[in-house]
């Protein structure tokens, strides 16, 4: 984990950018001791987001699980695509 003061991100924004994606880590923004802010790399931003929204979508779909929504097997889902290719 890379901390840096809140000072060193206005002075030396070069340096914490490159740290930063050579890490490819964030890197904790602090003013008086307090972590105030994250800083990282756009491209570690979105894997972040990527997960976050593949987690809740899971979370979602175990929910449906749970309350009884309808699944599907392996075999009734191959069953339902060769039905489906073969309207084509």
């Amino acid at each position: 984990m890379l901390i840096r003061s809140a000072t060193t991100l206005r002075n030396d924004y070069d340096r914490l950018v490159t740290l930063s994606k050579e890490k490819n880590e964030p890197v904790f923004i602090t003013r008086n001791g307090d972590g105030e802010m994250v800083f990282l790399p756009i491209a570690l931003w979105e894997k972040r987001e990527a997960e976050l929204d593949l987690l809740a979508e899971l979370l979602r779909r175990e929910q449906n699980r749970i309350a009884g929504a309808k699944t599907f097997s392996n075999e009734e889902m191959d069953a339902l695509t060769e039905e489906l290719l073969r309207e084509d």
